[in-house]
């Protein structure tokens, strides 16, 4: 059981505030705080918050009580498991009257394996020369207690040496037991590790990068009672002092970039566990109401992060940029080459989170087309009527200059969904965009499309395959074609089905144009309709791509 003076020791120490602003976003209001319910559902904030009661009440629905109590309602917790969160959150240490809980002995595992995982470090020769080689120093080593974990059997065979229980092992996410449930597997195998800190300093779980060439480049601790991705910021609890004080705060993509920001000086730096952030972060990341610096890589995936992370920040009212690092180098590639001052450079040149956005979505639609240019409007109202109707006005004039259209247009009533089904049908009959964007991924196939197409063949979309083909992988349109999620990216046999779809519907065009002609002469009239009618179309129809020939 849990000792009664420890429980109040930790009442004492906890503020209600920190404890519900770690699940759902608050708002001062006055002397209190208030948000949108979390036990209902709600659009006006009912929910208060008390900091000189330590109490929390919700006028809508009832619910009310201590920073315990919510933990228990919110997490479905019995009162002790609640008591045992709150302390495991807070880098709180709990007494018992008898045993002990799992949330110490999982905290009693970890701790000892980071330990383990950190002496290694130092035996392994690659490990330690790819941390070197990447411009990583011992200092920034040793504060951010890098690691390395060799083999699976070494995992166990230190638990077992340790007198850690295995069991105890797997609920800290170190080792998971076999389909069979005959024995243990070690989680993280031959990687580089990154010890994973909750927001008050205490040690959760981890994150592994492979030196084996293993086709998952990183790996993080599963979920359990003590970690959850969703509501961590790596290298945060190293990085808040910074945060409050410059009232700035820079989130990046991987663990390295957090490193070598920190050692060039950028102490305000933290990572996702994952890409793109989730709304689960919004309440750390409004901590000390920083401004929020996207820092991602410029290649696709950056690009989708960023346009996802910067449009969820943007509709939640926060303040910040998007640096998008230029040619494929990541933060960690430029500080280590000893261009800190460009990288602080770009930082304050961020371009603001809702131009961003805008720019990024109009990216996305050929402006010269009338229809996506429709689809265009109706996508960045459809983004502008999420924000704060003061922000909406502001941004309005911006929005018309990029659509190329009159700003009284985004105060009408438009049917947005019928804007962008229209595009989204014309998108379908053509096929131009799926078949770029299947290029855009695998490049290797572009002599495939070149094979039986011409450029021309592309229509309005001949300028966005001439910079594919010319390998111009920064072009807006690209770019916005890239992290455009309603377009499937196609394998070869599908790639092929599109184009004999395409070829045909071509053809058939091309049947009509030719017959109707007064300026060719009847002669080749005649072979080109016999050429296509009898030789082009059949064979496209039993499944053979024809190739392409100049003249027809």
């Amino acid at each position: 059981m849990i000792d009664n003076a420890s429980i109040e020791s930790l009442k004492n120490s906890i503020d209600i505030v920190d404890v519900i602003g770690s699940y759902i976003e608050l708002r001062k209001a006055g002397a209190n705080y208030k948000a949108n319910c979390p036990f209902h559902g709600e659009k006006t904030p009912s929910f208060v918050v008390s900091p000189s009661k330590q109490i929390y009440h919700c006028f809508g629905c009832g619910v009310g009580g201590d920073s315990i109590k919510f933990v228990m309602e919110l997490e479905k917790l019995s009162y002790p498991e609640a008591i045992e969160k709150l302390a495991s959150m807070h880098n709180f240490s709990l007494t018992y009257t008898k045993g002990s809980s799992d949330y110490s002995d999982a905290k009693r595992v970890l701790e000892a394996v980071g330990q383990w995982y950190v002496k290694n470090l130092n035996h392994n020769e690659t490990a330690m020369k790819y941390l070197l080689d990447r411009g990583i120093s011992q200092n920034s080593i040793e504060t951010f207690e890098i690691g390395y974990v060799p083999s699976g059997g070494e995992v166990i065979q230190f638990l077992q040496r340790a007198l850690l229980p295995l069991p105890k092992a797997a609920e800290a996410g170190i080792i998971a037991q076999n389909e069979n449930g005959n024995g243990y597997y070690a989680r993280l195998v031959e990687r580089i590790t990154f010890p994973i800190y909750s927001t008050s300093g205490s040690l959760v779980g981890f994150g592994g990068r492979t030196i084996s060439n293993h086709p998952a480049k990183y790996i993080n601790s599963p979920q359990t009672k003590l970690f959850n991705k969703s509501r961590l910021l790596y290298g945060y609890h190293l990085a808040k002092e910074s945060i409050y004080k410059n009232k700035k705060i820079i989130v990046c993509e991987g663990y390295l970039d957090v490193v070598m920001f920190h050692q060039a000086g950028f102490k305000e730096a933290v990572a996702g566990m994952g890409t793109a952030l989730t709304p689960e972060h919004l309440p750390l990341l409004r901590k000390g109401d920083p401004k929020v610096i996207l820092a991602y890589d410029g290649d696709k995936a950056g690009v989708a992060a960023a346009l996802k992370s910067a449009q969820m920040l943007s509709v939640a009212g926060f303040d910040g940029g998007v640096v998008l690092f230029p040619d494929g180098q990541d933060p960690a590639d430029l500080i280590a080459k000893g261009q800190s001052e460009t990288v602080a450079k770009l930082l304050r040149n961020a371009k603001p989170l809702i131009p961003f956005v805008l720019e990024m979505i109009v990216s996305m639609y050929n402006l010269n087309d009338p229809r996506a240019k429709e689809a265009a409007f109706g996508a960045v109202k459809q983004y502008l009527d999420t924000l704060s109707q003061i922000i909406k006005d502001a941004y309005i004039p911006m929005a018309a200059t990029l659509v190329g259209i009159a700003p009284s247009l985004f105060g009408k009533e438009t049917n947005v969904a019928r804007a962008r089904e229209s595009f989204t049908q014309k998108r379908d009959d053509v096929a131009h965009l799926s078949i770029l964007k299947t290029l855009i991924e695998n490049p290797n196939l572009i002599d495939n499309v070149l094979s039986v197409m011409d450029i021309e063949m592309f229509g309005t979309y001949a300028e966005l395959f001439t910079a594919l083909i010319n390998g111009e992988s920064e072009h807006p349109g690209l770019v916005g074609l890239s992290v455009d999620d309603s377009l499937e990216v196609m394998n070869e046999e599908e790639l092929n089905s599109v184009l004999r779809n395409f070829l045909i519907k071509h053809y058939d065009l091309k049947l009509k144009s030719i017959a109707s002609s007064q300026q060719i002469p009847f002669e080749k009239k005649s072979f080109l309709i016999r050429k296509i009618r009898t030789d082009i179309i059949p064979r496209l129809k039993k499944g053979e791509l024809v190739a392409f020939e100049a003249g027809i």
